[in-house]
């Protein structure tokens, strides 16, 4: 094609707008910008991504393939993620058409050399779920702190309960831990019938309990109150901070970390640590 044919071609070729162009006379609409795709998907409810893949699945653009693989990705998270609370459910629904007021026990605090050892009851409406709740040792501070929130908002009831560290002195680590557990269903707005325990069986409770190996992984009512009992008793660990800044409160929340056991060797016990705890350090 000589170069004159060509240029007396294209002038045969209409003008259009920015809205479609015409290519050898097939007019073709010109696709969203990637950007504009992207926020679709950022304020479309999760119930829309479905609609979403479909519609721009022939986009054959890199970019919106990578956004909606992403987001795809999300959503088999998030089913995956349904399916573990699901299985976080066992307990209350083996027992749920037996008893009506089912509630989760558990503590925080049991192994650290200063602060109370503290314990969180909760009790949660039948088939609750609340994303990513788990044994609050395998979640972030941030986590944790969000959880807690959610759980306070959703639940039936919730109670704390503490024992000081001179009670962990005077009666042990064990018998504190279940008068911790006591107080925390004592704080309760509602009387539970039934209690799902992190592995013990507390005394002196008049109340149906079963203990559950690793509860706090395996329960959701547990993993609430594991989140409850370890985001009070962090939270006053870093109040107590404030008091007795040379011991570092806020960072090992108690527990026996190198700097703390230095701290206690070169200013002695405060009025937290536990005495029977820290003997050898001093």
């Amino acid at each position: 094609m000589t170069l004159s044919r060509l240029n007396s071609y294209k002038k045969q070729i209409p003008v259009y707008n920015d809205c479609a162009q015409v290519f050898f006379g097939k007019e073709v609409t010109m696709s969203k910008k990637i950007v504009d795709i992207k926020s679709e998907f950022e304020n479309a409810a999760r119930e829309e991504w479905q609609t979403l893949f479909e519609e721009y699945a022939s986009d054959e653009r890199s970019g919106v393939k990578n956004l909606i693989l992403s987001y795809q990705k999300k959503q088999l998270a998030y089913e995956k993620e349904l399916l573990r609370l699901e299985t976080m459910l066992a307990f209350e629904k083996k027992y749920g058409d037996e008893y009506e007021c089912i509630c989760g026990i558990d503590e925080a605090g049991r192994g650290p050399l200063a602060g109370p050892v503290v314990a969180g009851a909760v009790v949660l409406p039948k088939n609750c779920k609340i994303l990513y709740l788990n044994d609050s040792k395998k979640l972030s501070a941030k986590r944790r702190d969000e959880l807690f929130d959610e759980i306070r908002e959703k639940a039936i009831s919730y109670g704390i309960g503490m024992s000081s560290p001179a009670q962990i002195d005077s009666i042990n680590i064990l018998q504190a831990t279940y008068e911790a557990m006591r107080l925390a269903i004592e704080d309760l707005e509602v009387v539970p019938d039934l209690l799902l325990n992190d592995a013990v069986t507390i005394p002196q409770v008049p109340i149906k309990q079963i203990g559950i190996i690793k509860g706090d992984a395996k329960s959701l009512s547990i993993a609430a109150a594991s989140v409850m009992a370890k985001v009070s008793r962090d939270r006053l660990m870093v109040q107590y901070a404030e008091m007795y800044p040379e011991y570092g409160f806020e960072g090992h929340k108690g527990y026996g970390s190198a700097a703390h056991i230095e701290a206690i060797k070169k200013y002695g016990p405060c009025p937290i640590h536990r005495l029977t705890f820290i003997k050898n350090f001093m």
